[in-house]
């Protein structure tokens, strides 16, 4: 019964160590492009830009002489149109007709965008052409910190654009192909190789650098067979830790494994000590045994940490049950990574 278990458990912990090769991967040449175009957003409620912005004057003219309608710029004085700027992202491999959500930001003066109907944008490309055309109704807007509001100056608009022109990409003739891994490493790059090759029993992967895997077809098999088994395989890999931190909301983001380094930060009125001694004061305001071996108290704003296993996690609830603030907080994780306290990456968003 007890080797059962064992056995069971051995399982367990090979499937959560797995990952598929497209989760850390990418095909070159496969991506998605970046659309943009200047538009009018109409209809709005005396929220649209004052007589101050020219450009969206300039742009209603033209807008006019389009339809046979010739009006001087100088002359309009419409606060129910906004000049906006329109984003896409085009996918790879989209056709023509496919949906594509928008984004509409206004670029002059406008109180509000929300309420009005975007007329009809070309969405252009890097190369100057028109790869989908945008229009429709802004029943939304969103604010800087992305909540909802029904008086904003940016607005998303799911299935926004229709896709008019198709990015040529020929996947299915090509004999060899490369993987690109979206964090360059050797040990993982050599991995893919050798787990490609067994898989399909005949050297069909090659590792050229800590990033790059190039691939050859077999004979068997097209291209999109070829590619559909390899990113289905899944190999063993640990994921390198990171810190997320975002800036505005002030919330970190970690791995419950991510430990810190003995280190002595001074933050304010706050002095944070992780000391690799057992010896913590013994008269303290609070103490606070965690199960993975780690005891933080705090005395006069002073937290000693038992240096034990201890994780960001820890010390970010702690800093928090004193009070700290979100930029505080944020401040004490940056300074203890330039101190060479925490080894994994901290981002900030």
């Amino acid at each position: 019964m007890k080797l059962k278990a064992f056995f069971i458990f051995i399982i367990l912990v090979q499937v959560l160590n797995a990952t598929k090769i497209k989760d850390i991967t990418s095909v070159v040449g496969v991506r998605e492009n970046q659309l943009i175009g200047y538009g009018l957003v109409v209809g709005l409620n005396g929220t649209g830009d004052g007589s101050s912005s020219e450009f969206t004057r300039q742009a209603i003219s033209s807008m006019l002489q389009s339809v046979n309608i010739k009006v001087d710029s100088k002359k309009v004085k419409s606060k129910n149109v906004a000049a906006v700027m329109v984003t896409a992202k085009l996918p790879a491999f989209s056709r023509h007709g496919d949906n594509l959500d928008i984004e509409v930001s206004s670029i002059g003066d406008a109180k509000s965008i929300v309420g009005g109907t975007l007329i009809l944008t070309p969405l252009k490309a890097v190369d100057g052409e028109v790869y989908a055309l945008a229009q429709g109704s802004i029943e939304k807007g969103f604010t800087a910190g992305g909540k909802k509001s029904k008086k904003a100056t940016t607005a998303k608009i799911f299935s926004g654009a229709l896709v008019e022109r198709e990015v040529a990409y020929d996947i299915n003739s090509k004999n060899t192909i490369r993987l690109s891994l979206k964090q360059s490493d050797f040990a993982t790059a050599a991995k893919i190789q050798k787990r490609l090759n067994r898989v399909f029993g005949v050297k069909i992967a090659s590792a050229i650098d800590p990033r790059t895997i190039e691939l050859r077809r077999p004979i068997n098999l097209s291209m999109v067979e070829f590619l559909a088994r390899v990113n289905e395989t899944s190999i063993s890999h640990n994921g390198a830790d990171k810190i997320v931190i975002d800036q505005q909301s002030g919330t970190v983001v970690a791995g419950l494994s991510v430990k810190i380094s003995p280190v002595v930060i001074s933050h304010g009125d706050l002095t944070l000590k992780i000391l690799p001694t057992d010896n913590l004061p013994k008269s303290s305001n609070s103490n606070v045994q965690y199960g993975d071996e780690t005891t933080i108290s705090v005395n006069n704003n002073i937290v000693y940490v038992k240096d034990g296993k201890v994780t960001v996690a820890n010390i970010v609830r702690v800093l928090q049950k004193l009070g700290a603030k979100p930029a505080d907080i944020i401040a004490v994780m940056q300074t203890i990574k330039r101190a060479g306290g925490i080894n994994s990456k901290v981002e900030v968003i």
